[in-house]
């Protein structure tokens, strides 16, 4: 059975200013609560509990059907954890979270302003699958909307979300992956809203295709490698010839 390391931090009471006028996507949450990685949303409800080991997530608790889920399933095969624990995480965040939202009158936190960075997992050839990952970093508090565009249009396929990761400052980091085959027509962008932003942060990525050479660039370059070729063989058959003359009267007959 492993056992949970989690290191209180302390249980904080969040509150946002949100405007009346909010979308569907937008962030629906008025208090967080955090119990060392664990987190817990007071719109909902909702939650998150995860297992860390080395600053990698090892695993976390489904809440809707209480059943833990590893990252690397083949983990499972050489220990155990009982779901019941991060349940009950997720219980005593909530109820220490009603205590001190009342405490605090409900008091906002300082919202840190995340950094978005989004890079293709493998070298990008176009027709080729490929995987474009968003970064989010310097979360906190840990609520926040990541979404795709292509052509600015919205994604909803192929998209695959990590959990929340901690950092040491406290902060959070967060992943989103698109599976998409690159193309010279389409562009991306992630898409982060958060409280720390005042406006829904975009990060552009296309496809960086090399400018074709034009026909007399082509024609200077081969002729350039072709007189450097020519050049090379003549200086090469100069050597060749003056290391046969200098080793031919070097030798002097012996004595008869």
């Amino acid at each position: 059975m492993m056992h949970s390391r989690v290191l209180v931090l302390g249980i904080l009471a969040l509150s946002t200013m949100l405007s009346p006028c909010r979308g569907e996507d937008d962030i629906k949450v008025d208090h967080v609560g955090i119990y060392g990685i664990t987190t817990y949303q007071s719109y909902g409800p909702n939650g998150q509990f995860t297992f860390e080991f080395d600053g990698d997530e090892e695993l976390y608790v489904d809440l809707d059907k209480k059943e833990t889920i590893w990252k690397i399933p083949k983990f499972s095969q050489l220990t155990t954890f009982d779901p019941q624990g991060g349940l009950q995480n997720i219980a005593t965040v909530k109820h220490n979270l009603n205590i001190i939202t009342k405490r605090s009158n409900s008091t906002p936190a300082i919202n840190e302003v995340p950094e978005v960075t989004v890079f293709p997992k493998a070298p990008v050839l176009l027709g080729h699958p490929n995987t474009l990952i968003c970064f989010v970093d310097k979360i906190f508090p840990p609520v926040v909307n990541i979404t795709w565009l292509r052509n600015s249009n919205s994604v909803t396929d192929g998209i695959y979300e990590t959990s929340f990761i901690s950092n040491s400052d406290h902060s959070f980091q967060k992943m989103s992956y698109l599976t998409f085959i690159p193309s010279d027509d389409d562009v991306y962008d992630c898409k982060v809203e958060h409280w720390g932003l005042e406006e829904p942060a975009l990060q552009h990525w296309e496809p960086e295709i090399p400018a074709p050479m034009s026909e007399l660039t082509e024609t200077v370059v081969c002729a350039l490698g072709l007189s450097v070729g020519i050049v090379g063989i003549v200086v090469g058959t100069i050597f060749i010839i003056q290391g046969l003359r200098s080793g031919g009267s070097s030798r002097h007959p012996g004595p008869l």
